[in-house]
């Protein structure tokens, strides 16, 4: 016998029955993370504790790259490199990429880690 649920719909169900970290939370822990490795962070904005989205913006030796929070088409956690390079960016770049987010995203965190080789030091999935 066939199920009545396609596969579209079993990947839906999947996405949605995923339990997601309360923003304060992930942001307690991906601090504790960085530092134990020796790459430290600081939160720069602080946002709505439940249910923010995340701006990760990774300092490295020759600039900056800022990663968003967002979800893979399967609904899996994933991160996205603001500008939709692999390259580094500016202060002013950044400074100007987070004034817009921020003024879409009332919620937004904005967290900032030592990163010299700019790879987040938490477990991330990058787009």
């Amino acid at each position: 016998m066939m199920s009545s649920i396609n596969r579209h719909d079993q990947i839906g169900m999947a996405a949605m029955s995923e339990a997601r970290i309360k923003a304060r939370l992930w942001v307690q822990a991906a601090l504790r993370q960085a530092d134990l490795t020796g790459r430290p962070g600081m939160v720069l904005r602080h946002g709505d504790d439940d249910a923010g989205g995340i701006a990760a913006v990774l300092r490295g030796r020759d600039g900056f790259c800022v990663l968003m929070q967002t979800r893979a088409a399967d609904g899996s956690p994933a991160w996205m490199r603001a500008g939709g390079g692999a390259g580094s960016l500016t202060q002013d770049q950044v400074d100007q990429y987070l004034t817009r987010q921020t003024s879409i995203d009332s919620d937004l965190w904005v967290v900032e880690f030592d990163s010299p080789d700019l790879t987040p030091p938490f477990e991330a999935k990058i787009l």
